[in-house]
């Protein structure tokens, strides 16, 4: 028997197809069914704006067109709705942010009685629905203060639950923080408020650019908590919900097309300038190395 014919059986017996393979392809096409559904109708929205159509649709094709993003910049009053909700979401990270650090630092620096129900009550404005938040912000400052709907109110009902979250990524960043570090500078005749500024901020740098991002995106796409407090102005929300309900026009998706274009541009522009200055740090480790190097054969 020769050597050919014993290996007949093995080959024969091979599978074609093995386990790890058929999970690639299944993990290959859920994720390409994942991402379908997740950006096919952002494309379909970012396409309707440029058909000459009144009705934001695709069919039927009525020609190409850039008439809406005409109509987009001369509504004024949608850029007062955006611009508004701009000053919000601005004045929600001056406060949530903090508010959410103090709440961080209280919780993991800190042991006192109760510290879990303490815990449970700080977090559990993310758990509350948007509109019992609007109601309780608005009947207790009208009720105490006096002080009707406007758009102030709606910082501070959004800054409620906002803050919750920015307190969740600073636990997050602070679980993994060297308090020896700063023992060690107070040790060497530094000052708290010198600690705090050289060593504590840069190190939560990265969850306070994170928990200021989310705060304003939070607040920019809130309606439910702003649409009871903020009175007689407008967000951009409540500009869209009021034009949806009395019939809209591609003008918004010009917008929105405005929108997502920036928002890839400042994606690409952010990851540019992470990879350069990982290409600048990585330039000088190796010039340290080098110049180590050199030392030591001299």
């Amino acid at each position: 028997m020769t050597a050919a014919s014993l290996s007949m059986p093995a080959a024969a017996t091979r599978p074609w197809l093995t386990s790890d393979q058929v999970l690639n392809l299944f993990v290959g096409i859920f994720l390409a069914l994942f991402f379908l559904y997740l950006f096919l109708p952002l494309v379909y929205m970012m396409l309707v704006t440029f058909n000459d159509s009144r009705i934001p649709t695709l069919t039927p094709w009525k020609g190409f067109t850039l008439r809406w993003f005409a109509d987009m910049w001369n509504d004024e009053r949608m850029w007062n709705s955006v611009i508004k909700s701009v000053i919000i979401g601005f004045w929600v990270i001056v406060l949530a942010v903090p508010l959410g650090l103090a709440g961080a630092l209280f919780m993991s620096r800190l042991r006192v009685p109760g510290q879990s129900l303490i815990y449970a009550v700080l977090v559990s404005p993310v758990l509350m629905p948007g509109v019992v938040i609007g109601l309780s912000t608005l009947i207790f400052w009208d009720t105490r203060f006096h002080i009707g709907g406007r758009w102030q109110l709606s910082v501070l009902g959004q800054t409620s639950f906002i803050a919750a979250y920015c307190m969740l990524i600073f636990m997050a960043r602070l679980a993994r923080f060297d308090r020896t570090l700063e023992e060690a500078a107070l040790d060497l005749g530094a000052t708290p408020a010198q600690v705090f500024r050289t060593i504590f901020v840069p190190y939560m740098r990265p969850a306070i650019l994170s928990a200021a991002t989310l705060a304003f995106l939070q607040s920019f796409e809130n309606f439910n908590t702003t649409l009871f407090t903020i009175g007689n102005d407008i967000t951009l929300t409540m500009f869209i919900a009021g034009k949806i309900r009395s019939g809209t026009t591609p003008s918004l998706n010009a917008l929105a097309f405005v929108m997502v274009g920036f928002t890839i541009l400042a994606g690409v522009f952010y990851e540019v300038l992470r990879r350069r200055e990982v290409r600048a740090a990585e330039a000088r480790v190796r010039a340290a190395q080098a110049a180590e190097i050199g030392a030591d054969g001299d």
